[in-house]
């Protein structure tokens, strides 16, 4: 594989539309450099916490509501998935969409996110979900748990638990396999996980509740004074995440490869991913994650914005 061939994108071979169709797909993939600029930390913080308020508001809401009788529990289940879908889609490429520890920590073990990171995400996330119950007590008072995952009617603790634990890795196994690296970016990613998270939501609900994310069930506990069975949704979405590492391994090896990041700006092209060795396509992930090469259409829209 030559790099005259890796390196040729000819947008006049790919009609008048492929500007905006770049543009269209910068917004929704991002840029990983950008996700990388320690500079811009505070974006990607700011928008791991609106995203968790966002989540946690119509999780812990729509189980409040759902406690009062007022919506049914397959609304309150899937609205979460629909939110999810939404957040991926408008900020998955700031901050890579996480919204839960179990996410970041999974990312980290993968090689694909940096441990320094980790603590200032996962505390960020329990500011956020601590947000949304706050404006939940605002509103509803202090009533029915402010919509805190607790072990059904006729359940233990322990069931709650092993629930949780696989709920848990298989959320984390679709996360690990449709984003690009540790960031959750694109439809696919977004369907993928949204729609995982209502369906575990329609049929495990009435067992633990799904939380599958420490997160969404700080906020409540925190808020509402309730603490019971909280240890259950911090160790059964921390061993679920494990879990899911490790069939991610199997699965696909180690995490960390360069030219996996690489393939969520869209600058793969096809002879890219021929068969050739291995050198030549580490040189080639290297030299993408160095932005040593940067498609025209990427050039060409970067000067535009910049001249804006």
């Amino acid at each position: 594989m030559s790099d005259a061939r890796a390196q040729k994108i000819d947008p006049p071979e790919m009609g008048p539309a492929f500007p905006r169709t770049h543009h269209v797909l910068w917004l929704e993939f991002g840029n990983r450099q950008d996700f990388d600029d320690p500079r811009q930390e505070w974006r990607r913080l700011f928008s791991e916490l609106l995203g968790t308020f966002a989540l946690v508001l119509v999780a812990a809401g729509g189980g409040l509501l759902h406690a009062k009788g007022q919506i049914s529990l397959a609304a309150a289940v899937v609205a979460p998935g629909l939110m999810v879908t939404a957040i991926i889609l408008f900020m998955g490429a700031v901050s890579g969409a996480h919204l839960n520890p179990a996410v970041s920590l999974a990312f980290a073990l993968r090689r694909d996110f940096p441990w320094k990171r980790v603590p200032g995400y996962i505390v960020i996330q329990l500011i956020g979900a601590t947000l949304a119950c706050l404006f939940l007590r605002l509103v509803f008072g202090n009533t029915r748990h402010l919509g805190a995952t607790l072990p059904g009617p006729g359940y233990t603790s322990w069931q709650a638990l092993l629930m949780e634990i696989v709920l848990t890795a298989l959320l984390v196994s679709v996360i690990l396999g449709t984003a690009s690296a540790a960031q959750n970016v694109g439809a696919i990613a977004a369907l993928g996980v949204g729609g995982y998270v209502a369906l575990a939501g329609l049929w495990a609900a009435p067992v633990s509740g799904v939380s599958m994310n420490p997160a969404r069930s700080f906020g409540p506990a925190l808020v509402s004074g309730d603490w019971t069975s909280y240890w259950v949704y911090v160790a059964g979405p921390i061993a679920g995440a494990l879990i899911a590492v490790a069939c991610a391994r199997a699965l696909r090896g180690r995490g960390g490869d360069v030219i996996s990041r690489a393939a969520g700006s869209g600058v793969l092209d096809e002879g890219a991913l021929d068969e050739g060795a291995l050198a030549a396509k580490a040189k080639l992930s290297e030299e993408i994650e160095q932005g040593k090469i940067v498609p025209p259409g990427i050039a060409a829209t970067d000067a535009q914005r910049s001249g804006q």
